[in-house]
């Protein structure tokens, strides 16, 4: 397999996945490098004892905070990257999140690209990701040049009868934009069977729209396009002067292997996508490559994320809970007028994840109560914006090894936002000032180790001192390189950002199928 190609995509999930898939129908030789390999369907997909007890699809890589200690990142590598286990919730960043907005702890600064020119690419990838939802429920919705591509996933009685209660108090609930190949009219012929084991969980049957079944699998029908598997690329080569990458070091199961590319594009995921420039390090780039402005690695942002649950006065037997969402505080209230972030379901918290999580703490109360708790229990998760910050960052040491340096920001909007939701309990058919953290998201103790929303580590700008990245994605100082992961992102706004990786990707393609001819 080694040899040249006309373009080297290195990570196969939301960026990496969805750009081999522009790319795929030109004719260019494409090269997808994944470390990963197929994610095993097994029955174990949707035991909760294997996902969330033992962290069967979690790498057993290491990270290590500044003090040395060491932690387990709740990262996944297989194709399709982190979108093997997402939660399938594609959200639009708001118009208002592509310039500079001022929040409680600071400034969210201004992308070098407006939502105009995102917007085609958004409506683009909604319909490759095969996104269903409705037009005009949000009040913060930007505009869209086409409606979703399938209608909303209906609510189950309990979540309808939430979203009623959430009218009926002045608020505007709408569906969640939900990435799953369902058919709810034919539902005989549907690929999701609508369970309970989506959100956090590998799915069995391949009914969600991830990058490996909506990009990957199609680019791989085209003979110009070729997938490795357990391909860790541990260094990028460039000639003398540092002008352009000229090779691809990796390990494949193990051997070492070298590959050359016209155009080379990382897509790691936001921590290592630094990491491996940070390890490329030569006599023209001493400070890791496209790092003259020394921003590769910092500004790292995850939000501010919160998993709670709520438990209802009536049974939640409710199968498929993630199709409600909620942004009236995405831009704040008249009482906090600064911005605090989106709501929306999560998947259902089911018994044994109270086991898996906390094993001593529950180790002497009886199945039937956590039955019954996971029975009431309605799931929220709550996302507010952290504000990029150099000094968050990921730096590697002389052994390679990652490190990753973070301080909360932005925290009185994370609480406020708590608190406007349980303020709200007795008037939505919720047990009143009954709001609890659930932690399944986050298995190891380190908070940090949650990682799905990273991003921003090798940011775009015009100002080269200031950014890594061009508007285009292409590296400031190498001429073939280029980053399509959620790095680019100049702040993560409040939303989950995987459509947005999408939707660049696709933009990006475009710039290079340009380039390449």
């Amino acid at each position: 397999m080694a040899g040249h190609y006309d373009v080297i995509i290195v990570g196969s999930g939301a960026g990496g996945g969805t750009l081999a898939h522009r790319l795929a129908p030109s004719g260019k030789k494409v090269l997808i490098l994944e470390r990963g390999d197929w994610l095993p369907r097994e029955a174990r997909n949707w035991r909760v004892e294997d996902v969330f007890g033992d962290n069967r699809y979690v790498s057993q890589e290491t990270w290590y905070l500044p003090d040395g200690k060491p932690f387990q990142p709740q990262v996944h590598y297989f194709v399709g990257g982190a979108t093997k286990l997402f939660g399938a919730a594609l959200y639009r960043l708001r118009k208002e999140d592509f310039g500079e907005m001022q929040h409680h702890d600071g400034i969210s600064p201004a992308w070098p690209v407006g939502y105009d020119e995102f917007e085609p690419y958004y409506t683009e990838a909604e319909q490759l990701y095969q996104v269903h939802g409705e037009r005009g429920s949000d009040p913060t919705e930007p505009p869209a040049s086409a409606p979703y591509p399938a209608r909303p996933v209906s609510h189950e009685p309990r979540i309808g009868k939430l979203a009623e209660d959430l009218k009926s108090a002045g608020y505007h609930p709408f569906p969640a934009p939900t990435a799953v190949l369902m058919n709810e009219a034919d539902m005989a012929y549907s690929r999701c069977i609508r369970c309970q084991t989506c959100d956090g969980f590998p799915c069995l049957v391949h009914a969600k729209s991830d990058a490996e079944m909506i990009a990957v699998r199609p680019a791989l029908t085209y003979s110009n396009v070729t997938l490795l598997r357990n391909a860790q690329v541990m260094k990028l080569e460039t000639d003398a002067d540092g002008a352009r990458v000229t090779g691809v070091l990796a390990h494949v199961a193990g051997v070492p292997e070298r590959f050359t590319g016209d155009i080379v594009v990382v897509s790691c995921g936001a921590a290592n996508s630094a990491a491996l420039l940070l390890r490329s390090a030569n006599d023209a780039h001493p400070g890791g490559l496209a790092n003259l402005s020394d921003q590769v690695g910092r500004n790292y942002m995850y939000h501010n994320s919160q998993a709670v649950l709520a438990l209802s006065l009536t049974p939640n037997d409710t199968m498929f809970q993630k199709t409600l969402a909620l942004n009236d505080f995405y831009f704040g209230t008249d009482e906090f007028p600064y911005p605090m972030g989106n709501i929306q379901m999560i998947g259902k918290t089911l018994p044994g994840m109270y086991r898996a999580e906390k094993p001593l703490l529950t180790a002497l109360v009886p199945s039937r109560a956590l039955e019954e708790i996971a029975r009431h229990a309605v799931d929220f998760w709550l996302t507010t914006e952290d504000l990029p910050d150099p000094d968050n960052r990921v730096t590697v040491d002389r052994d390679g090894r990652l490190t990753l340096a973070y301080t909360p920001n932005n925290q009185v909007p994370k609480q406020k936002l708590y608190e406007k939701l349980r303020s709200m309990l007795g008037h939505i058919g919720l047990q009143s000032q009954h709001l609890v953290a659930r932690d399944l998201y986050m298995r190891n103790d380190i908070a940090l180790a949650g990682c799905a929303h990273q991003a921003g580590t090798c940011r775009f700008g015009d100002d080269p001192m200031t950014s890594v990245l061009d508007r285009n994605c292409r590296a400031h100082e190498l001429d073939n390189l280029y980053v399509v992961d959620t790095s680019f992102f100049a702040s993560i706004g409040a939303v989950n950002p995987s459509l947005t990786a999408i939707a660049n990707a696709l933009r990006v393609g475009d710039h290079l199928l340009q380039r390449l001819g």
